[in-house]
């Protein structure tokens, strides 16, 4: 079996989606405390919290494949699109796995990122990227694969995956997977009769918007979003890709009108549903806040771990 070692984990989508294929993670890196500790939670392992950039390639143990979902604050269409030259410095982490990459050699690294990073500062940002994966003498494919289309999940998420091989035979053997029917349907993921906390629903005596949701919410076959001054339909019957801003607190979560006609946003739950996280992926006492901003922040699994298998395939 070959060994995982996952860099900016989060909660573990990634390592969920490799594991599934059949590998297995050794080690983690999250600075989050709490991504951390719903990723222990579900792996039998600890893991390291420390910054990046504070950590040795030497206190790495060795590893077959890198998994790296960089920040991707800095690329998104959602963000203010500073790359490299981000004023936190979380355009930089990549190159933080460059040194790693370079010291270990792994077989192959796997990178997930928003869609914009490839049209990012006109191709710039992405030419630097792929630049050093030629300098490290990794061959790589890439693509913008959407969850709806290779997950068969009901969530308009659109994501870059890279992979990169240091052996040509695997990076010969190895394509992306293919397109498949969307089977899965909002009512799937969501429970649209089930009664939830009383917290996530809105009302007149709550929010001051109410009679806007009330007067443009009318069907129980879509999703729902509140846009400061309007109420946005998602007509194609999926859900918009879930953000990590969504736990920043306002109404960034996706809205549902119910079975009995009451208005409530997703539950945490839920949005890990969307994210096609298995029922039995658990998750911590923390704040609903944290959690969505967990849930955002993760990958689309199932898509994740068609690419995982397609690597099986391909090297084992």
């Amino acid at each position: 079996m070959l060994k995982v070692a996952s860099f900016f984990a989060g909660v573990g989508g990634v390592d969920l989606g490799f594991e599934k294929a059949g590998f297995n993670t050794i080690y983690a890196n999250e600075f989050d405390d709490y991504a951390a500790d719903t990723f222990e939670l579900n792996f039998g392992i600890d893991v390291d919290r420390r910054d990046i950039n504070d950590i040795s390639v030497d206190s790495i143990p060795d590893f077959d494949i890198m998994l790296a979902g960089f920040p991707c604050q800095a690329f998104s269409i959602a963000g203010n699109r500073q790359g490299f030259d981000d004023e936190k410095g979380r355009g930089n982490l990549f190159f933080e796995l460059v040194r790693i990459l370079e010291k270990k050699k792994p077989r192959i690294a796997f990178f997930e990122n928003v869609k914009n990073l490839v049209s990012h500062d006109k191709g710039n940002t992405f030419r630097v990227i792929c630049s050093e994966l030629d300098r490290l003498g990794y061959k790589y494919l890439f693509q913008v694969l959407n969850a709806a289309e290779f997950g068969n999940i009901p969530q308009n998420r659109e994501r870059i995956y890279i992979v990169a091989f240091r052996d040509k035979k695997d990076y010969a053997e190895f394509e992306l997977p293919k397109s498949i029917p969307l089977k899965t349907t909002i009512h799937d993921v969501i429970d649209f009769s089930k009664k939830v906390d009383d917290t996530f629903y809105y009302s007149d005596k709550k929010n001051k918007f109410y009679n806007e949701l009330k007067e443009h919410m009318n069907s129980h076959d879509t999703i729902y979003q509140w846009r400061r001054v309007y109420v946005r339909e998602n007509k194609s019957n999926l859900v918009p890709t879930l953000t990590a801003n969504m736990g920043t607190g306002g109404h960034n979560v996706p809205l549902i009108l119910t079975y009995n006609n009451e208005i409530r946003k997703l539950t945490p739950r839920e949005c890990f549903n969307v994210q096609g996280f298995p029922s039995s992926y658990l998750l911590p006492e923390q704040s609903n806040g944290r959690l969505y901003k967990q849930a955002g922040n993760s990958v689309a699994v199932p898509v994740v771990e068609r690419i995982a298998k397609k690597i099986a395939q391909a090297i084992l």
